[in-house]
């Protein structure tokens, strides 16, 4: 690689790099750090303090920290990320890459068109996506699955009342899927065909291949993606929005959508500005953390 050096090689370097600063900055550091400075005053979309806000210190962060709402939310949040994103998405997209990729001893034929089939979800808008799965699982006998499990005898089922947090974990695994499968088949057609060849040779199984040598060699790529999985799926909004808008209740209200709540329901932009603040703070120790695990195993 060819050194920096001298002032015009740096201007040039700056000169490139520019573009992608300035939005950086516009879109990500300056919101975070208007939401900063508002989660420190009273400011609201109605009354004398929309137009006037006053400087309230801390106030509404203590107010958070003792919001049992904040706490469920919170709570809702990590279940649904731990069985949305870490479970369904990383799991079962490595467990249908390993099938589908080829290596000594395994081909699946047919490996083309199983690809299409799960990378169909990334041509489809958050949006579009969720208003089709609200559709799908209508509780009326006109719903897809109502229709389907109909054939078998059963009745309509409530899915968007009864199993709302089931429903809208099983929509977001296959949101993410295709992503996670394409990353993690990548990454197994790089594993060295001699390495598993000679584990072949000295008597090892499929499982013992799998856990000794295939996810040892490929525990940087499932960290990365287990990195930004964690993240985006903590900080998810729309898919859960349009499908369930929080409910039934609360049963839904993640912490993107409690935050969404506080500021423009409740038309309180401080203390929605103070949760954001704080969801910020996880996620920037979420992503620490496994910079952190990646950087150890290097």
């Amino acid at each position: 690689m060819r050194r920096v050096d001298g002032w015009r090689d740096r201007l040039t370097v700056m000169a490139f790099l520019a573009p992608a600063l300035i939005l950086i900055g516009v879109f990500l550091v300056w919101p975070a750090l208007w939401a900063l400075y508002q989660s420190f005053t009273n400011r609201a979309l109605i009354g004398l303090t929309a137009m006037n806000p006053s400087f309230v210190g801390l106030d509404n962060y203590t107010r958070l920290l003792a919001d049992g709402d904040f706490y469920a939310s919170l709570l809702r949040t990590v279940t649904f990320v731990f069985f949305s994103a870490i479970v369904g998405q990383t799991l079962f997209a490595f467990l249908i890459a390993y099938l589908m990729a080829n290596r000594p001893g395994w081909r699946l034929r047919a490996v083309p068109i199983f690809a299409v089939i799960f990378v169909l979800p990334l041509a489809v808008p958050e949006t579009v996506a969720a208003l089709t799965w609200a559709s799908m699982v209508n509780g009326t006998e006109s719903g897809l699955i109502n229709r389907m499990i109909g054939i078998l005898g059963a009745g309509p089922i409530q899915w968007l009342q009864d199993y709302a947090m089931e429903t809208v974990t099983i929509v977001n695994i296959w949101r993410g899927l295709s992503f996670a499968m394409v990353l993690f088949i990548a990454a197994l057609e790089g594993v060295p065909r001699d390495v598993l060849e000679a584990a072949m040779v000295d008597g090892a199984s499929a499982w013992q291949q799998l856990r000794r040598v295939t996810i040892p060699l490929l525990r940087p790529q499932i960290l990365t993606f287990l990195m930004l999985t964690t993240i985006t799926t903590f900080g998810i909004f729309g898919l859960v929005y349009f499908l369930t808008r929080g409910g039934p209740g609360n049963a839904t209200e993640i912490v993107g959508i409690y935050i969404y709540n506080q500021a423009f329901q409740f038309f309180e932009i401080g203390y929605g500005s103070a949760a954001g603040v704080l969801l910020l703070a996880i996620l920037l120790g979420l992503g620490t953390y496994y910079v952190r695990l990646m950087r150890d195993q290097v």
